[in-house]
């Protein structure tokens, strides 16, 4: 049998990395070499290899059993390798089963895949079969469309499909008919610029309102606020207005929206403006 390579190694962590830090590599490195999104050659491998070190790294006492015995903690007594994803099967002194959904934490939870079994099943040996891929379109969609969700209307092969876009959709997210995919691709907006479910937008400010303080009308995703603006406000200031980005595509809960106030400063002024710019000059401000 070959030496199979060390699963910290696989997944680029050491030994002392944390729950979050082996699920952002894992889902960095599965994200690379998804078959689907990869051409190297050894993609299936490469993401097969990587999947089985997730599986034992992030749960606690697969992950206690490999530090202790090395990857015989998961090996036959007559010294044959098993593939731990094997549901059911015993291997060495554990008793396990592989599952997606059931009680463990989704790794790929802000991921769409259309399919929330495909990342997995389609390379795994064991209970699991190889699929062919499946046709794939892509639909282009207004940005406000994608954050409060829309339904269209698609024709393939002559016949019309109704697809639901849900709100919070973001480029790639994928949704699933019978027999093709459904990629979403949307349009950016001149304003709002979209991180994850966040939401950022510039806003320029006039520079007494910056040194004064006062409120500036800013407009949402939703619709518009007055906006507090502190004296003294420097620009490129970041402010957080928390809850008011856009909507999880699962569940409940928003992301934030933050506001970049633009300190503007006149290009241009009269000679009374300047008059009055010296006289603050000449009390050291």
């Amino acid at each position: 049998m070959p030496t199979k390579r060390d699963y910290y190694e696989i997944l680029g962590v050491d030994k002392n990395a944390s729950s979050a830090d082996i699920k952002k590599a894992y889902r960095k490195l599965a994200l690379k070499y998804h078959p689907d999104r990869s051409d190297a050659k050894d993609a299936e491998d490469k993401f097969k290899e990587i999947n089985e070190a997730y599986q034992v790294l992030s749960d606690d006492k697969k992950k206690q059993a490999y530090d202790q015995f090395g990857h015989a903690a998961f090996s036959q007594a007559s010294g044959m390798g098993a593939n731990p994803f094997t549901g059911g099967a015993r291997s060495g002194p554990f008793t396990y089963t592989y599952s997606y959904g059931g009680g463990g934490e989704n790794p790929f939870a802000d991921f769409d895949f259309g399919d929330p079994f495909e990342i997995f099943d389609t390379f795994f040996g064991g209970g699991f079969s190889r699929r062919t891929r499946r046709p794939r379109y892509s639909l282009k969609v207004d940005f406000m469309e994608a954050v409060n969700g829309t339904s269209k209307e698609i024709e393939i092969d002559g016949k019309k499909h109704k697809i639901k876009i849900p709100a919070g959709a973001d480029d790639g997210t994928r949704i699933r008919f019978q027999d093709f995919d459904i990629s979403i691709d949307v349009k950016p907006h001149e304003r709002f610029k979209r991180e994850g479910y966040d939401v950022y937008v510039d806003e320029k400010i006039p520079f007494t309102l910056a040194v004064l303080g006062g409120t500036k009308q800013v407009k949402t995703l939703d619709n518009g606020l007055n906006l507090r603006i502190r004296p003294g406000t420097q620009s490129h200031t970041l402010v957080r207005l928390r809850g008011e980005g856009i909507r999880h595509i699962r569940g409940g809960g928003r992301g934030d929206f933050y506001v970049r106030l633009i300190v503007e400063v006149p290009e241009k002024m009269t000679k009374e403006q300047k008059e009055l710019i010296k006289k603050l000059e000449s009390t050291g401000v």
